[in-house]
């Protein structure tokens, strides 16, 4: 399956696009605005203007994109994926969504005789970027391993978690895990700083032991550097979280902490920080603290 196409060419979308290229795919690229189409049209891709286009020349079609209403659109709606896929081909959506809404989708795809794979990804620009991504897959399992090799070109720890919809099951579990974890981070950090210790002497410290996670290896250094360029934005981590929650609800499971970060990371959006780093999510903290975490300065 050398004919792949790729929509939505955003902080992730891009660089896994390269990847493939880098593989050897022949890829039909679309994207809302021009330039990322412009840029790989340079490395190879063949850019076209509708996602009705991207299908109508694909065996495999992959879509990148912010949310569930997106998905929808691009997939189902005016002059989307499903007016020009073949029956037979595959659409694999790696954007987070709503296992409710992947669920309608692959139903009608599967209408037309095209099978989908849910297979959001955990590991931020720079997994996208290095081609190291986590990959958790729903759908049915042949169909997964005819996709294998085009996963392996995106990423390293590729786990198929069961029927379609249940990647986005999982991907609403990774979100609670990493949003969870970088408020604790947070909360570690200003305490730390406020009672007087060196914020590297922290992150070093707690980096050796049963603290250890991706937030302080990833997002630590930036965080002392003042660095909330976005890896992963604020206003899409609380989307998530919303999915999570609404997740929870449909199976019965309540989830109290992570219903209180969901509420911290839609105050940071009201507070006009929706598109930093969700690491940022600490900021939220050193204002009810009156304090900014920052590396000290030697004398």
């Amino acid at each position: 399956m050398k004919n792949v196409g790729f929509i939505g060419l955003g902080i992730m979308g891009k660089p896994m696009a390269k990847n493939l290229l880098r593989k050897g795919y022949r890829l039909t690229v679309y994207n809302r605005s021009r330039p990322p189409i412009v840029e790989l049209e340079g490395l190879g891709a063949r850019g076209v203007n509708s996602s009705k286009e991207v299908a109508e020349s694909s065996d495999v079609v992959i879509t990148m994109l912010p949310d569930s209403h997106d998905v929808e659109q691009v997939v189902l709606g005016s002059n989307g994926v499903s007016s020009g896929i073949k029956t037979g081909s595959i659409l694999i959506d790696m954007s987070t969504i709503s296992p409710i809404t992947t669920k309608k989708i692959a139903g009608q795809l599967a209408s037309l005789g095209v099978d989908m794979l849910d297979a959001p990804v955990s590991g931020g620009e720079k997994g996208a970027i290095e081609a190291t991504l986590s990959i958790m897959v729903g759908g049915k399992k042949d169909v997964f391993e005819k996709c294998m090799e085009i996963f392996q070109a995106l990423g390293r720890n590729i786990v198929h978690v069961g029927d379609v919809g249940m990647g986005q099951v999982v991907k609403a579990c990774n979100q609670i895990v990493v949003a969870l974890t970088l408020e604790a981070v947070g909360e570690a950090l200003v305490l730390g700083y406020k009672a007087g210790v060196d914020p590297e002497l922290i992150i070093k410290a707690l980096g050796a032991g049963a603290a250890r996670c991706w937030a302080l290896e990833a997002r630590g250094p930036n965080i002392l550097d003042r660095n909330f360029r976005p890896g992963f934005k604020v206003r899409l981590h609380h989307k998530d979280l919303g999915i999570a929650l609404a997740t929870g609800k449909e199976f019965g499971v309540p989830l109290p902490v992570t219903s209180l970060v969901h509420e911290m990371f839609g105050a940071l959006e009201v507070a006009g920080r929706g598109e930093l780093d969700h690491s940022s999510v600490i900021t939220l903290l050193e204002d009810l603290a009156k304090t900014e975490v920052r590396k000290r300065v030697s004398a």
